[in-house]
């Protein structure tokens, strides 16, 4: 049998899986249950419900963890889950109850390691763009600069999964649209809170990015993440209009409220080194989406894998791994988020061409690929407990601290 063979007939198995769906969520697991896992289809909290099910793939069975989300539901809402930093991470565990969320899963890739730049700290700050409670959080970085797997063609690190204020469930794209006015003219805004900045641009910092260095965001190219850092680089600090600071080299620590960071490197630092202590200065910036009109209650970056029905062309039907990913309805009205289960048995998980295809079997129209691996995990808390308790094992044996994730919201 081909490669081709074994790969359609794998996908053949996943959907015969899905369709006999009712008998499959009863399934036991072999080994040890998750802690804390629930029998099939246990309802969480009006409008949300918890179901497990073991799906078939090339390289072996994947267990999957799936919560059914009705938007449609007036007691149930998604927002983002964040640590209240960009560059800050947290457990889904400690994210979820810190919020107040009956339900979560992981969110976005993120800048984990810095081992192509000695001596430059890693952020820990997300690729994509971010929205919580409606307001912005950060724009995408270049994406030669994106950690995680390959991006399927025709995709971009500002490619996010988002809820609107008309409560339906959108895949869109958030570009950044910003400026800094100068005595000397507007310079363009091309990075927002993001740990990479493009060459030759200025980018802003605020309060939303936490205290961590703003080095790395010199580092790297738009094509290549691991190039060396720029020499050429400055940073101006801008509050309540007026510039009070400029050095040489980005630096760290907290940023207050009403005040703004501006780095540039090679070109963008050229042209904030002409600003001088008391300047007046202004710095506009707004996240635009190219699809959709309405408004982002909360958006998160990865990739989309399934569109309007259909698999995206050149998705991954080779490399398996644990994953997160989250998929809805044609009306974006019911949400899937499914997170692979990664103890032992189940770890090789599955490829994005067999998300893609779970997803649809699943009912799904849209999917959208998070961080998985180690990353990978999902949470729910049962009524009347006062914390959240984790469904899955993640894959690297206990829970990973990351940047953001996706909450299930229960209101009276």
């Amino acid at each position: 049998m081909t490669r081709r063979q074994r790969h359609l007939a794998a996908g053949r198995s996943v959907l015969t899986v899905l369709t006999a769906f009712g008998a499959l969520t009863g399934a036991a697991l072999s080994g040890a249950a998750p802690a804390g896992a629930a029998p099939a289809g246990r309802h969480i909290a009006p409008g949300v419900s918890y179901r497990q099910f073991d799906v078939p793939t090339a390289a072996g069975t994947a267990h999957a963890h799936l919560l059914t989300v009705e938007l449609g539901n007036p007691h149930v809402r998604l927002d983002l889950l964040h640590p209240g930093a960009v560059a800050a991470r947290a457990t889904v565990s400690k994210l979820a109850d810190s919020a107040g969320a009956i339900a979560g899963v992981n969110g976005d890739f993120f800048d984990i390691t810095e081992t192509q730049h000695p001596g430059v700290e890693a952020t820990g700050a997300t690729v994509g763009p971010a929205i919580a409670h409606g307001q912005v959080l950060k724009a995408a970085v270049p994406k030669g600069q994106r950690f995680g797997p390959s991006l399927p063609p025709g995709t971009t690190t500002q490619d996010v999964l988002g809820v609107g204020t008309d409560r339906r469930a959108r895949l869109d794209r958030l570009s950044l649209v910003g400026s800094v006015g100068t005595p000397d003219g507007e310079l363009p805004l091309k990075g927002l809170n993001q740990y990479a900045l493009p060459v030759n641009s200025v980018g802003a910092f605020t309060a939303h990015w936490g205290s961590v260095s703003r080095v790395r965001a010199t580092c790297g190219t738009d094509t290549d993440r691991g190039a060396p850092c720029s020499t050429d680089t400055h940073e101006v600090t801008v509050r309540d209009g007026r510039v009070v600071a400029a050095a040489d080299k980005p630096g760290s620590g907290a940023i207050g409220a009403g005040t703004t960071v501006l780095v540039g490197r090679e070109a963008g630092a050229q042209r904030l080194r002409k600003l001088s202590v008391g300047d007046p200065v202004t710095v506009t910036h707004d996240l635009v989406a190219a699809s959709s009109g309405v408004a982002y209650e909360f958006a998160l970056g990865g990739y989309p894998v399934l569109r309007d029905g259909a698999p995206l062309s050149g998705l991954d039907d080779k490399t398996s791994a644990v994953r997160t990913c989250v998929g809805f309805t044609q009306d974006g009205r019911q949400m899937l988020l499914l997170a692979l289960d990664g103890a032992v048995a189940y770890r090789t998980g599955m490829t994005t061409a067999e998300e893609a295809a779970t997803m649809r079997g699943l009912g799904a129209a849209n999917a959208f690929n998070l961080d998985g691996g180690g990353s990978t995990e999902m949470v729910t808390r049962a009524s009347g407990a006062s914390a959240v308790s984790v469904l899955n094992h993640p894959s690297g044996g206990a829970e990973r601290p990351v940047p953001n994730g996706i909450g299930v919201f229960s209101t009276p």
